[in-house]
């Protein structure tokens, strides 16, 4: 993939915005190969979490702007069809079944910090800066950040950085709470495959997977009572599965637990019409 890298070390996979010498800016092949990596990542059950990060000292200036002015001119026939590619990486991550991480090494500017805001974690180096600078250039948010970026920060800290496209330091962007943790740019990695471990090392596949589609899909509930139906469904599907008896005989017998699951096999449809993914064009 030449824009991208995707490295595997144990169950770990590092995904890494290969363009260094352009501050690994964004471009519509990179966005497919993010995609490309993510399929397969997810259907890869050696691996259990994916870091995301940059090449040399930035994560992602954003869009590249190399065709000039006409950057974001867009032919795309009938305008009903037309879809932001940032956004379809996005939406990827969303629908992603196992924990992902970004690792914020540098900078990290318009889609640059939108993409990583379907992440479950973001961790950044202490000298990094973000923006949202879409206003300033004369378009709009995009990468579905319109959706996320409210259900991360208080509304006013995401209208503020919005409208402004101000850059916002990492001290400030941990405070609001869209960062999880800062470190030294030297030791992020580490930390980040610290966590990613610490998330993954001693829990059943198939039930963190589930996990992490309950509660991003619920943020979009407008009841409990459909989180009670989801629950109740998954808790009756993974009860009776391989994984609850090893977990319980695990505990018991006070040893490792080793879960015989498949994410890519054994993940049950738990959300039916409750919280079913939405067509891109509305039916009429």
């Amino acid at each position: 993939m030449p824009d991208i890298r995707l490295d595997v070390t144990d169950a770990i996979a590092t995904i890494t915005l290969d363009r260094p010498k352009q501050l690994n800016a964004f471009t519509t092949a990179m966005a497919h190969e993010l995609i490309e990596a993510f399929d397969t990542c997810d259907r890869d059950d050696r691996i259990r979490a994916v870091v995301l990060t940059g090449a040399g000292r930035a994560f992602c200036a954003g869009a590249d702007l190399s065709a000039g002015a006409q950057t974001f001119v867009a032919d795309p026939g009938d305008p009903d069809d037309f879809r932001d590619i940032g956004g379809e990486v996005v939406l990827r991550m969303f629908e992603f079944r196992k924990p992902v991480i970004a690792a914020i090494n540098g900078p990290a500017v318009g889609v640059g910090i939108t993409m990583t805001l379907a992440a479950d974690f973001r961790l950044a180096a202490d000298t990094t800066r973000i923006g949202f600078v879409f206003n300033r250039r004369g378009i709009v948010p995009e990468s579905c950040s319109s959706w996320f970026l409210p259900r991360l920060v208080p509304m006013q800290t995401a209208l503020d950085w919005v409208y402004s496209g101000r850059l916002v330091d990492a001290e400030e962007a941990l405070t609001a709470g869209l960062f999880y943790a800062l470190h030294p740019a030297e030791t992020l990695l580490a930390q980040a495959d610290t966590l990613a471990r610490r998330l993954t090392d001693d829990t059943a596949p198939v039930s963190v997977a589930l996990s992490r589609q309950m509660l991003w899909r619920g943020l979009g509930a407008d009841h409990p009572m459909i989180a009670h139906r989801i629950e109740s469904r998954a808790l009756l599907s993974r009860g009776a599965s391989a994984d609850a008896l090893e977990g319980v005989s695990s505990f018991l017998e006070k040893r490792p637990a080793r879960f015989p699951d498949s994410v890519d096999r054994d993940v049950p449809d738990i959300f039916g019409p409750d919280l079913a993914v939405p067509p891109f064009r509305p039916s009429h």
